[in-house]
């Protein structure tokens, strides 16, 4: 019931804000100057709505700032340019620590040197590996089509063929690969990237292997032999139509 002259709504927000006020003191700055009547108790039920208002759009906007700064720095390590190069052969790196890792091939020791073509080595495996080039060597057989490999690596890179796995993809046109080695050669398309000059003319290549591929034509090197009849070419794939002279 009522107190005299008093509404029902109001006593009971009387009654709630003495309660309130035995275990705290209550602070009427907090909810501004509201009284104990009806359109004081709906001034709270407002004020409180919009203090939610706000923590909702507080906890909305630090959620799309997180996001945000995951996107930025995911695109900073998309986009960031390799500005370490190595002085000897030109390669790229995104960190010191890598160039500097790198560097290592060209400082140590290369006691082992290709007898056809000179090219020395610091490792007896990798020569021997090398040789390979010249005598046509290929030891690793894929056992679904029959093509054979010099390397290993090679034949392993190869199986994806068949099994169509290309887990390496291009951010910038969607291709994909079977070799991340394959892709980083395709996104220099994009940027336009050509880090190897060449010494001789200044003309520039995206690869080193292409490189070393031309600049057999301003030394005249011919280092893959025919077998049978000995004539030599710069170009192994000059030396495979040659072959087919001999086998018919």
């Amino acid at each position: 019931m009522a107190l005299s002259g008093t509404p029902l709504l109001s006593h009971v927000s009387v009654k709630i804000m003495s309660e309130y006020k035995d275990e705290e003191e209550f602070d009427s700055r907090e909810y501004g100057d509201l009284d104990s009547s009806p359109t004081g108790d709906v001034q709270r039920i407002q004020y409180n709505k919009r203090g939610n208002s706000e923590q909702k759009r507080k906890k909305e906007s630090r959620h799309e700032h997180r996001k945000t700064s995951y996107q930025e720095l995911h695109q900073r390590l998309d986009t960031r340019k390799k500005q370490h190069e190595c002085s000897q052969c030109f390669k790229t790196f995104a960190r010191r620590c890598n160039l500097v890792i790198h560097q290592i091939i060209h400082t140590v020791e290369k006691p082992h040197h290709c007898s056809t073509c000179g090219k020395a080595f610091s490792q007896l495996s990798t020569l021997k590996t090398h040789q390979r080039i010249h005598t046509g060597e290929k030891p690793h057989q894929c056992s679904t089509c029959g093509k054979a490999f010099r390397q290993l690596s090679t034949l392993k890179g190869h199986l994806k063929i068949h099994t169509g796995e290309k887990p390496h993809q291009c951010s910038t046109c969607g291709k994909a690969f079977n070799h991340l080695s394959a892709l980083k050669k395709h996104q220099k398309i994009h940027t336009g990237e050509k880090p190897y000059p060449c010494t001789s003319c200044g003309k520039y290549f995206r690869e080193s292997s292409t490189l070393t591929k031309h600049q057999i034509t301003h030394t005249g090197e011919k280092p893959y032999q025919c077998s049978t009849c000995g004539k030599a070419f710069n170009r192994m794939s000059n030396l495979k139509v040659h072959l087919k002279i001999h086998s018919g």
